[in-house]
Parts: C-alpha cells; sequence; structure tokens
C-alpha cells in the first residue's frame, strides 16, 4: 500500500484546500498518513488533523529551527502529549547546522529531550539532520550507548559515514522526492547503501515535491514518484518496493495498525 510517512498538512501552504488535498492522496492510493509535530504550539492543530481523519496518525516533538523557543522543553512534557490517542512517533526533532535559526547548543539540549522521550515511550524518534553529521553521530552514539531507542532518519540527505553509524545502532531512512533530482547523486548513491529492511518513503509536503512536479507545492498524491525512483534505485520492481517499504513502515510505527 502507498504509505507518506512524512507530511505537514498543518502548514498554511494547505489553509485553503487541506480536505481538497487529503482527497486527493486517497485517490491516488494512499492508505496511510503520518502528520509531522514541528513545534508545541502548532500540536493541537497537528493532533486535531489525526483524530479527524481514519488514515492519518501523528507525532509530537519541535523541529530544530524552533528549539530556541523551546529551550526548557523535558522529556516529561513529550511523554505526556505522546499518550494521546494517535500519537505514534517523538518528533520531528534533531539538529539543522545549516541554517542555525537556533542556537547549537540548544539544538543539541532539546534533541537529547526528545530522544529520552522516545526511550522511555518505546515510540519512534523522527530525525532532521543537516550538515550536523559528527554532531549528530556523535549524540546518537552516546545516547544509544545509555539506552536503546527506535529512530528514523528522515528525509536522509547527509553523508555516508553519519549513513553508516546510523545504520549499525538499527536505524530506519526515509527517501523523499530529493531523490528524484538531477543534481543528487550523492543522495542516491547513499539510498543504495541503506539497510534494504529498514527504508520508508515520504514527500515532506508541502515542500521537495518531486520531479515532475518539482517547484509546485508538494502533496501525499504524488509519493508514487518517490517510490517509483527508490525501486530504481535499488533495482527493484515496483511490486517489491512497496512490498518492502511498507513492511518497514509497520516495523518502524509499530503503534498504528495494519488495515484490514
Amino acid at each position: 500500500m502507498l504509505i507518506d510517512s512524512h507530511v505537514n498538512l498543518h502548514a498554511p501552504q494547505f489553509d485553503e484546500d487541506r480536505d481538497d488535498v487529503i482527497a486527493r492522496a486517497r485517490e491516488a492510493g494512499v492508505g496511510l498518513m503520518v502528520e509531522i509535530s514541528d513545534k508545541l504550539t502548532s500540536f493541537e492543530a497537528t493532533h486535531g488533523i489525526a483524530m479527524a481523519n481514519p488514515d492519518i496518525w501523528c507525532t509530537v516533538g519541535v523541529h530544530p529551527h524552533e528549539a530556541k523557543d523551546a529551550a526548557d522543553l523535558t522529556a516529561a512534557t513529550l511523554i505526556e502529549l505522546a499518550q494521546r490517542p494517535k500519537v505514534v512517533g517523538i518528533g520531528e526533532c534533531g539538529l539543522d547546522f545549516h541554517y542555525d535559526f537556533s542556537p547549537r547548543e540548544i539544538q543539541a539540549a532539546v534533541f537529547r529531550q526528545h530522544v529520552a522521550a522516545a526511550r522511555e515511550t518505546g515510540l519512534p524518534l523522527v530525525i532532521h539532520t543537516r550538515e550536523a553529521d559528527e554532531a549528530m553521530g556523535a549524540i546518537l552514539k552516546e545516547e544509544h550507548a545509555a539506552g536503546p531507542f527506535k529512530m528514523l532518519m528522515h528525509c536522509y540527505t547527509s553523508g555516508a559515514e553519519l549513513a553508516g553509524i546510523a545504520a549499525e545502532l538499527g536505524a530506519w531512512f526515509s527517501v523523499s522526492g530529493i531523490a528524484t533530482f538531477k543534481a543528487a547523486e550523492d543522495v542516491r548513491a547513499v539510498i543504495r547503501d541503506m539497510p534494504a529492511e529498514r527504508i520508508i518513503v515520504e514527500t515532506d509536503c508541502p515542500y521537495l515535491a518531486p520531479i515532475p512536479h518539482r517547484g509546485r507545492r508538494n502533496e501525499p498524491a504524488y509519493i508514487s514518484h518517490v517510490l517509483g525512483k527508490l525501486a530504481e534505485i535499488r533495482g527493484w520492481s515496483a511490486e517489491e518496493a512497496d512490498q518492502r517499504t511498507t513492511e518497514a513502515f509497520f516495523g518502524l510505527f509499530d503503534r498504528i495498525p495494519r488495515p484490514v
């Protein structure tokens, strides 16, 4: 089944036609979506979308861009919110040293609170990492040594070394529309070496629309283009790519029941 593991349907880009976007996804064969939390101030909207739609689930967390506004965030707060129905992951959280919208030390401190929440709840950690390979690798190894936790390297575009560290720690990886971009051969090279049983796909809508929709607002209905590119990169048939990514998704987001 087609599954979009990372959507941002609460984003203002969807304010005019959110219901139509969800309907188009269903018409395109998308059976499940995971609506991602980027800050606690919008979590009610994120959670509300999940509660209003039987095929949408959600996460709770703070994106590294927003960490500066959540410097006092505790794992306890995340754990409490994660008790709500339909919350199936912790994040999106992590490190972004490309934009540095939040001070790096605050990003790291907030990220560690998410790790603690993931460890305590058993929910998978949805990790954003950009131009922070060394710091991310060090934190993941240190935190994993303190106690294991499930994790997803979302929209992975970082280097092979960090990918290897994460894979050794049991991480899943998600592939986005970036894999379809002409100039993204370095991303495709890393995808070829990802653990075959732990790869899933995402749109990260409204961002990163895959070819042939690049430059437009992204939608969950476009996930088939990402899945098709993953199949091409890995040398899988369309059916094999669908089967592998579906199994991997339910292995990661194990609080989501499989549709009958």
